[in-house]
């Protein structure tokens, strides 16, 4: 009986801290990110994006989720110019109330930035136009 007490509790424990990243407007300077409990989707100055799966945090507070990323243009475009989605790693962590993502292309392996977002906070973006 008490084995199974101990299994139950670290069972308990385990899943605990094993939780997703809050619901809602996350932003920061460059980027602004709408969680829902499937993924999200992303705004930067002149790209956005989609992370595909529940940001799920593991024991240290650390997510890993494929996604894409869209390069954007300012000015007029061309109908057969269209911007082409590419697939991505969002990859961070969780620290109280500050989310920190890497965003890196999966072909190229290109770092598009590292980026600190707050919950709730005012995003500061600046849309090509």
């Amino acid at each position: 009986m008490r084995t199974t007490w101990l299994v139950l509790c670290a069972a308990l424990a385990a899943f605990a801290s094993m939780a997703d990243v809050q619901p809602g407007t996350w932003a920061g300077e460059h980027i602004v990110m709408e969680v829902t409990s499937t993924g999200a989707i992303v705004e930067f100055d002149c790209a956005h994006g989609t992370l595909d799966a529940p940001l799920a945090l593991d024991s240290g507070g650390r997510f890993d989720v494929s996604g894409s990323f869209t390069t954007e243009r300012g000015g007029p475009t061309r109908g057969d110019s269209a911007s082409r989605a590419v697939p991505a790693r969002y990859s961070g962590s969780l620290d109280d109330s500050t989310l920190t993502v890497t965003v890196v292309l999966t072909e190229s392996k290109a770092t598009v930035g590292v980026f600190t977002l707050r919950h709730g906070a005012r995003p500061r973006l600046f849309k090509c136009k």
